[in-house]
């Protein structure tokens, strides 16, 4: 804990540099605005930290004066309108420094949470077990190749009453006949015709007879206290569904550590901020918790996006209550081995994210929603809208310096955030307790996989916006060979 706080203050003290390494009249207006913002709500939760009630997890908190979707649609105006003063306005400088700007508001604001949340979960890991009736739902289509040490590793996870529950839908393989050589030993089995898997999970709640819901893909490993773990928040009866920690089981080769990395480095740290304000955005399909009564409320998962995860954790968002993450309580699951199959997975969830967004886009502007309009929402959006994009401009605005000769003026600016990537990732492994190992592959997280990723989500919206529903579901082979020994 005291070598992730030492990066991240290192990781601010280099932000403060940037005006130093990169002087100019754009470059402080980048670093003012972005700064300016995360600090308000700093200052606010800081000071609301102290006053409120112990037994609420979240801050309550009014950000003053503008939303963050005012601001951040007033961002772009504020930069076409500097940028046209100083007479010195195009697409790329335009783009550039709105990225710039973000990247210093998601940092200034991240890194002190992330530090945050950390010390509050080592004092809640020290806190008494909470043991309500729990449901584990196990859908599965075509899951021969992984069930089976799925389903073992929930049964000898640790949890004093729980009931698991495997629902075929309608596999074609030897899916159900794996499922059934676990009955003996508790697990029900219920085999219905395919339907997709939002429709099979509400075809297991039926079954379900425990007060917390938990759901656990069929390509994944929990740990042995991992129940324990993700239990424990709702002894609060403000927490409405609690985000498990995703962590990659097949660390084999560049792409799958790259996956990796991105989890612990990318992931799990815009989670950590999120899980101070009670707004964890998704509960992933991987590993996820809810309160029974908030789904049914809700109506259950919805079978018309791609993403029934995202999908109905921003449900229970809108009904008030916290949705937070528990980074103690670990799944492995099986990502991609190749191009392809990486491909066809990050279609489905990004296509899915952009149907689901546009199925909640009340949330944007509605100030009944709290911190699901005021700041995870935005996040959402500029996440998956704008900074791809920006990142295919600026990438052909740098070929064309290179081209052109001016390449050298590119040196600096990219040493900078590589650098600063690297410590980002350093400080996320020392908080996740990882392998540090995976630090090497930091710099693709700025050059090659982020391109990758960007490219499939600018593709994911261009189709969404095309066909709208119209999509099918893609998924990614499983290889099955994999095993918790390999990473642990």
């Amino acid at each position: 804990m005291v070598k992730s706080s030492i990066i991240a203050v290192i990781i601010l003290c280099l932000l403060v540099s940037f005006v130093i390494i990169m002087p100019s009249q754009q470059s402080y207006l980048s670093f003012g605005l972005g700064t300016a913002i995360a600090l308000v709500i700093l200052v606010n939760f800081i000071a609301s930290a102290s006053t409120r009630k112990k037994h609420i997890e979240r801050a309550a908190f009014w950000v003053p004066a503008l939303s963050l979707s005012s601001f951040f649609i007033l961002l772009p105006i504020v930069f076409a309108a500097a940028l046209q003063f100083w007479g010195v306005f195009s697409v790329a400088t335009w783009v550039l420094l709105i990225s710039l700007t973000l990247t210093m508001y998601y940092n200034f604001l991240n890194v002190p949470l992330a530090i945050y949340q950390k010390q509050r979960e080592l004092k809640q890991l020290e806190s008494p077990g909470y043991f309500p009736s729990l449901t584990i739902l196990i859908p599965a289509y075509n899951e021969e190749k992984v069930l089976g040490r799925t389903i073992e590793t929930v049964l000898e996870a640790s949890y004093p009453d729980k009931e698991v529950i495997v629902i075929d839908d309608g596999s074609k393989d030897q899916t159900y006949r794996i499922a059934m050589d676990y009955s003996n030993r508790g697990v029900k089995v219920i085999h219905r015709p395919n339907g997709g898997k939002a429709t099979a999970l509400n075809h297991g709640l039926l079954f379900a007879k425990g007060e917390i819901i938990t759901v656990v893909d069929a390509d994944s490993q929990i740990s042995k206290n991992t129940l324990i773990e993700l239990v424990k928040p709702f002894r609060n009866p403000e927490v409405a569904a609690i985000a498990g920690n995703i962590k990659v089981l097949n660390r084999r080769n560049i792409l799958t550590k790259c996956q990796a990395l991105e989890y612990i480095a990318s992931i799990n740290i815009y989670r950590r901020a999120l899980d101070v304000f009670g707004s964890v955005t998704v509960v992933p399909g991987a590993l996820g918790a809810y309160r029974r009564e908030v789904m049914q409320s809700g109506g259950f998962y919805d079978p018309d996006t791609l993403v029934e995860d995202f999908d109905v954790t921003v449900k229970a968002l809108k009904t008030g209550l916290i949705v937070q993450a528990s980074t103690s309580a670990v799944s492995y699951t099986e990502a991609p081995h190749t191009l392809k199959d990486f491909f066809k997975q990050r279609l489905r969830w990004y296509r899915g994210n952009f149907q689901a967004m546009w199925k909640h886009r009340d949330a944007i502007f509605n100030p009944r929603f709290g911190f699901l309009q005021r700041l995870s929402f935005p996040h959402m959006v500029i996440s998956m809208v704008f900074l791809p994009i920006a990142g295919l401009v600026n990438i052909v605005s740098s070929v064309q310096m290179v081209l052109n000769g001016d390449g050298f003026i590119l040196v600096p600016a990219f040493g900078f955030f590589c650098f600063l990537q690297l410590l980002l990732c350093i400080m996320a492994i020392q908080l996740d307790g990882e392998d540090k190992k995976l630090a090497l592959y930091a710099p693709f997280l700025i050059l090659g996989y982020k391109q990758i990723c960007d490219f499939i989500m600018i593709k994911s919206l261009i189709d969404v916006l095309v066909r709208g529903r119209k999509l099918k579901w893609t998924s990614a082979q499983r290889v099955g060979a994999a095993t918790r020994g390999q990473v642990l």
